[in-house]
């Protein structure tokens, strides 16, 4: 057990950076998250319910996944079916070649138990907090301004789409970015700089990252 400074935390992507005092500790490397797919195996490694050093197997079921809560829509979740339990929190995520792909996060439970859904927040989007955190002390995200919805079939018809991608627009808050670049209500974002916009959630992470 080592001392632990707090150097910052961001609770929007539930990461924190801490800095120990020690020489020639054990790490892991780190993947790219982006090169993810589903069905790729994955393992976690934590502490569920006090088991020090359990590990648990499963695929990824999904990628970009939003958070039930809304404080985290910056984030594009891992989904997987690896068994996801209290202690395992703050643990990594691992592809088969024992590279870190994300920290395990949270899980979709009601019993408060698994269930076979779980979430990681991607190596990638936590290392950009940690970079700035190191830098900055804070992270600082990309905002448009814009309420946003889904898309259903009926209002794809109506809009003159040919499918339900995108996000619907709809509120511009005033004096935004959004608004001084002419965005209205009802506009459908279809692509976010070149990045296609399957639905509602995927546009805030794209945004954020800015």
């Amino acid at each position: 057990e080592l001392k632990a400074k707090v150097i910052g935390s961001d609770p929007t992507s539930d990461v924190a950076v801490l800095k120990v005092e020690a020489a020639n500790l054990p790490t892991l490397q780190l993947s790219d998250s982006r090169n993810l797919k589903p069905g790729q195996w994955v393992l976690a490694i934590g502490s569920p319910f006090g088991f020090d050093h359990s590990v648990t197997a499963g695929v990824v079921s999904g990628l970009g996944r939003p958070s039930l809560d809304s404080s985290q829509r910056y984030v594009p979740f891992i989904q997987t079916d690896v068994a996801i339990n209290p202690g395992n929190s703050g643990g990594p995520l691992l592809n088969t070649s024992g590279e870190v792909v994300g920290i395990n996060s949270q899980i979709f439970s009601n019993s408060g138990g698994y269930m076979g859904v779980s979430f990681a927040i991607p190596i990638d989007v936590a290392m950009n907090a940690v970079d700035q955190l190191k830098t900055k002390g804070r992270v600082s995200r990309g905002l448009l301004g814009i309420g946003l919805d889904q898309i259903d079939a009926e209002q794809a018809r109506a809009l003159g789409l040919p499918d339900t991608r995108g996000a619907l627009v709809r509120e511009v808050q005033p004096g935004s970015g959004a608004s001084k670049a002419g965005v209205q209500r009802l506009d459908v974002i279809r692509a976010f700089n070149g990045t296609p916009i399957e639905d509602a959630s995927s546009l805030p992470p794209l945004v954020g990252a800015l």
